[in-house]
């Protein structure tokens, strides 16, 4: 295909990528609206608290929802967990370094991203195509501050076991564990002993069979299973 074809089918894909924008600032909305529309995504609506999106995400069946943590009424939090839930959308978390509990509690809920609300146009476009796609998207600074408090924090004093905690192999619940401990796929390969691209694999294969979309949403898993090194 030459240029001029590809050009068309990445403006017919995006053009196929619905959003919704729960914030509840108009002017914000207004804005990532404006942005998301002009580099072809196709924003179907807009929530102003988390009630309306997933109101919204019910009956207009979007790809992501793009989602405000602090909103008045149902917060962002509670609205991701009914929308992942009900399986409605794919939802992109917006954050700012301030909010830690919120993002471990996102996390639970099934985000399947975060961003900072700093980020530039280019990069808030890429990450709702990527969310879109299926794929985990985190800003690389929320990655390793949350990482190193997740890998921190204290067990919990009664283990939860995830379903999909039980279809691993031995080497995957060894991998599960290192993700629990907030290990990069360096680190985890070379403590057990394997080459960085094997390790990768694994990673892929755990979130898989885990259903989660994101290392931080397995290291949760890891952790409130009480799994350990």
């Amino acid at each position: 295909m030459d240029g001029a074809g590809d050009a068309a089918a990445a403006i017919v894909s995006d053009a196929a990528t619905r959003v919704i924008i729960a914030d509840d600032h108009e002017a914000i909305r207004g804005g990532l609206r404006l942005l998301l529309e002009a580099a072809g995504l196709d924003v179907v609506g807009e929530a102003g608290d988390g009630a309306a999106a997933v109101r919204n995400a019910r009956a207009l069946r979007p790809d992501v929802v793009l989602m405000d943590v602090r909103m008045p009424g149902t917060d962002g939090i509670a609205a991701t967990r009914a929308i992942v839930a009900e399986r409605l959308a794919h939802v992109l978390v917006l954050t700012t370094f301030d909010l830690d509990d919120y993002v471990f509690d996102a996390l639970r809920a099934g985000a399947a991203g975060f961003l900072l609300k700093s980020a530039d146009a280019a990069t808030l476009v890429d990450a709702v195509r990527r969310v879109a796609r299926g794929e985990g998207v985190m800003a690389p600074e929320v990655t390793r501050r949350v990482l190193d408090a997740f890998a921190a924090a204290p067990q919990p004093p009664e283990p939860i076991e995830h379903p999909g905690v039980a279809a691993l192999t031995e080497r995957e619940r060894e991998v599960l564990t290192a993700l629990g401990d907030g290990l990069s796929n360096a680190e985890l390969a070379q403590r057990l002993g394997i080459s960085a691209a094997t390790a990768k694999t694994h990673v892929s294969r755990v979130l898989a069979k885990l259903g989660c979309s994101t290392r931080l949403q397995a290291s949760i898993v890891a952790r409130e299973a009480g799994l350990r090194p």
